[in-house]
């Protein structure tokens, strides 16, 4: 099948041509992101593959559909970025990759609370200068420590896990229950408990219309002082604006941040020699009790592999079957997919 592959960088072309080798799809590799300004590029291509950041919106499946493609492949699990019910009405199939290593999420997950904690950051760049001073990287021990989980799907269990590895007590909320989390010690209780009594808010849910700002004004209020908050899911589950409020209170002692929810003309390109235009990104920024890293939690050799795999397996079994179990479905007013839910 001849496929676009939109906002393809050097990684994605090597791990997918290593893995078309078993497929043999024609593979258009094209740099820029989909955009209503860059939909005409996918002309006379049954299926586009994306990522993150490209946009399927109504103009652009529109656009597609008049173009003759007819499946969207997602190389990513969410898939917050496409306008589900225009691709149902147009009769168009999107298919994503439920998982490839939640185990590299989880990891950076955790790797953003410990450089957070002990300053690791800061240190680095002290001793490059010669400076070996340890006032202002004072940390904590993370055993002992609360660490409320928001999500407990795969990513989130191996996060819980991890932490319990540390000593730490966890509280979880997710409206559906796992029993992983009970057994390895955690416990489920309501978002405004697990707000109020966790010294660590780490989110791991995906972005749906419920789920938008779930960090608002509100939710800070009730947090402990000096919590730190990480997010490594999707960038508009925290309100960036209230949460820089709540760093310069002092509100929110800590913030770790592998996503942004204006990151799409900012992340995957190089803007070291170009002003940033986003003034609340910048201002992010500012703090030296924040980090943010580009969107490179999923950012391993196994999962990239695994993405290129899974994408293109799902392209075959579509094009075989006319379906895939991987495919992303809606059932009126519910987003649901049809198998390999986490």
């Amino acid at each position: 099948m001849r496929i676009a592959v939109f906002s393809t960088k050097p990684y994605d072309e090597h791990f997918l041509l290593e893995a078309n080798r078993n497929y043999n799809h024609e593979l258009i590799f094209l740099e820029p992101r989909l955009t209503t300004k860059t939909v005409t590029l996918a002309e006379g291509c049954p299926a586009v593959c994306v990522f993150v950041n490209d946009e399927l919106n109504a103009d652009v499946l529109e656009k597609l559909s008049e173009q003759g493609t007819c499946l969207i492949a997602l190389r990513a699990a969410g898939f917050n970025n496409v306008d589900l019910v225009t691709a149902d009405r147009l009769g168009m199939t999107v298919v994503r990759v439920p998982a490839y290593s939640p185990d590299a999420v989880a990891e950076h997950t955790v790797g953003l609370m410990l450089v957070l904690n002990r300053k690791i950051h800061r240190s680095y760049a002290r001793v490059r200068e010669g400076n070996f001073a340890l006032e202002g990287l004072l940390g904590f021990d993370m055993h002992g420590r609360t660490v409320g989980v928001i999500g407990t799907g795969k990513i989130g269990r191996i996060v819980a896990r991890i932490l319990v590895g540390f000593g730490c007590h966890i509280l979880a909320y997710d409206p559906y229950p796992h029993a992983e989390i009970e057994e390895m010690g955690g416990r489920y209780v309501d978002l405004p408990e697990l707000l109020t009594q966790s010294d660590i808010i780490t989110l791991h849910v995906p972005l749906t219309p419920e789920t938008h700002h779930l960090i608002n004004a509100t939710a800070i209020s009730q947090m402990k002082r000096g919590v730190m908050v990480i997010n490594t899911s999707r960038g508009a589950l925290l309100d960036t604006e209230v949460i820089i409020e709540a760093l310069k209170s002092g509100q929110v002692g800590y913030l770790g941040l592998d996503v942004y929810e204006e990151e799409s003309d900012l992340f995957f390109e190089d803007l070291s020699n170009t002003v940033i235009q986003d003034d609340v990104f910048a201002r992010l920024l500012t703090f030296p009790n924040v980090i943010v890293t580009g969107h490179q939690a999923f950012f391993t050799e196994t999962a990239i592999r695994a993405i290129a795999e899974t994408t293109l397996a799902n392209v075959s079994e579509w094009e075989r079957l006319g379906g895939c179990a991987a495919e992303v479905t809606i059932d009126l007013k519910n987003v649901v997919t049809t198998k390999h839910q986490g």
